[in-house]
């Protein structure tokens, strides 16, 4: 838990760095670009974040990818303190947190949409819409599937999840009947 506050505290930082100089959506991109890229390349993770190898060798590692991926000076500067703190392994939490932070700042909020089946891209339209005018932001929709719903669709928004699972309907059935109530 810990962690996560120190993940949000450094992205709070960048965000307000960037709302100061109009960055925002730079710094999203490049902070996504080298999250992604540690993320994926392990070797590189370790290289960074592992404590047995020298810090001045891990840094030299830091800025040599910094060099390579053209980052803007802030970028550059963030990325090493957030390195001289010794947080270059949270990189991935204050990302996680920067691009729900940015996301919000532009009035944008990201949803999750299981379904047992694959949905028309209307059906999904519709969902987007209604969860827009429900939300008042712009929604942005991952979408899966999980056939043990049975049917229906489940959708998490941030801490809201509606849930309309046939599974979901059916245990609750099973729960009304274990009380004695009627359906």
């Amino acid at each position: 838990m810990k962690n996560l506050a120190i993940a949000r505290r450094y992205a709070k930082a960048l965000l307000m760095i960037g709302k100061e100089d109009g960055q925002t959506e730079t710094y999203k991109e490049e902070l996504s670009g080298i999250a992604e890229l540690i993320q994926r390349e392990k070797a590189l993770e370790q290289a960074l974040a592992n404590p047995l190898y020298d810090a001045a060798g891990r840094r030299k590692v830091l800025v040599a990818v910094i060099d390579k991926m053209n980052l803007s000076t802030v970028m550059n500067s963030f990325l090493l303190l957030v390195f001289e703190k010794g947080r270059i392994g949270f990189i991935g939490s204050i990302n996680d947190f920067y691009q729900k932070l940015a996301d919000e700042l532009k009035g944008v909020a990201r949803a999750t949409l299981v379904s047992a089946t694959e949905l028309s891209s209307e059906a999904v339209d519709k969902i987007r819409v209604s969860l827009s005018n429900r939300t008042g932001k712009d929604i942005i929709l991952d979408i899966e599937q999980d056939p043990t719903l049975i049917g229906g669709i489940v959708t998490r928004i941030g801490d809201l999840v509606l849930d309309g699972s046939i599974k979901t309907q059916l245990l609750n059935m099973r729960e009304s009947l274990k009380r004695g109530e009627s359906v």
